[in-house]
C-alpha cells in the first residue's frame, strides 16, 4: 500500500530556550524529520564553528547573519488599536512595485548593518559585502546566511575578511534577522498604503536607519541565547 504524502505536522522552534508552535504545514514524515535534524544539527555546530574561527583569526571576529526582505506598495492589514464599539477601517492595495532590505546583524550587541537596493542579484550582493567590510575594517566577520542563488553565484565578490557560512534549508527561525523584518513591517509598514516607491524607500531607509542607531532594540529581539551564549574570545 503506498504511503500518504504525508499528515498535518505541528512542529517546534528552536527560537530561544523553549519550542514555540510554527504552525500546521503538509510535510512527508521523513522531510520534517530532516528538517528538525539539520536545525539542531546547527545549534551543535555553531560553537565549533565559529570557535575554529575565533582561533585562527589574529583580528576580533564578529559574528553576523544576514537576509534580504521585500518591501513595496501591496498593503497588508494587521490587528490595531481603536476605541470600544469601533471597528477601525485601514487602507488596502495591490501595486506590484518592489525595494529590497539587505541587512546584517550581531546578536552579541545589535549591530546592524543594511543598505536598501533595487534587486537581489549577484551584484547587488556583492555591493553589500563591500559595504559590510567597509564599515568593520579592524574585524574579521563570520557571516550566516541562507543558500539563496545571488549568495553563491560563481561571479559573487567576497572581501578578504568576511567568511560566509550556510543555515540550514528552510529554516528562517534559524535566522534572527527575520526578527529585524518583523519589526519593520509591524512599526513602520502596517496599514499604510503607499503612493509613489519614493515614500516606500524613503520610510525603509528611515526605518533600518532607526534600528541601526538602536543596537539595544536590535539585540533584544535577536539575541537567541544559542547565539549569545557562544564566545567570540579565543581560547
Amino acid at each position: 500500500m503506498r504511503k500518504p504524502w504525508g499528515k498535518l505536522c505541528i512542529y517546534p522552534r528552536f527560537i530561544g530556550c523553549s519550542p514555540v508552535m510554527a504552525g500546521g504545514r503538509l510535510f512527508p514524515d521523513r522531510d520534517i524529520r530532516g528538517l528538525i535534524r539539520m536545525q539542531l544539527m546547527l545549534l551543535k555546530k555553531l560553537p565549533e564553528i565559529v570557535a575554529a574561527v575565533v582561533n585562527k583569526e589574529e583580528t576580533p571576529v564578529r559574528l553576523m547573519f544576514q537576509d534580504e526582505a521585500r518591501f513595496g506598495r501591496i498593503s497588508n492589514p494587521r490587528r490595531c488599536w481603536a476605541p470600544a464599539g469601533i471597528r477601525p477601517e485601514v487602507p488596502k492595495q495591490i501595486v506590484r512595485q518592489f525595494t529590497y532590505a539587505f541587512a546584517a546583524v550581531s546578536p552579541h550587541d545589535g549591530v546592524l548593518d543594511s543598505l536598501v537596493l533595487p534587486e537581489v542579484n549577484s551584484a547587488m550582493m556583492s555591493l553589500f559585502l563591500e559595504e559590510v567590510s567597509f564599515r568593520h575594517p579592524d574585524e574579521f566577520i563570520l557571516m550566516f546566511m541562507d543558500k539563496a542563488g545571488w549568495h553563491r553565484a560563481k561571479d559573487l565578490v567576497v572581501p578578504p575578511n568576511i567568511k560566509i557560512e550556510w543555515l540550514p534549508p528552510y529554516s528562517p527561525q534559524a535566522n534572527p534577522t527575520e526578527n529585524i523584518w518583523d519589526e519593520i513591517r509591524e512599526k513602520s509598514f502596517a496599514n499604510y498604503a503607499f503612493h509613489s516607491m519614493d515614500a516606500v524607500e524613503d520610510t525603509l531607509v528611515n526605518a533600518l536607519s532607526n534600528m541601526e542607531s538602536n543596537p539595544t532594540l536590535a539585540q533584544s529581539i535577536t539575541g537567541f541565547p544559542w547565539i549569545i551564549s557562544i564566545s567570540l574570545i579565543a581560547n
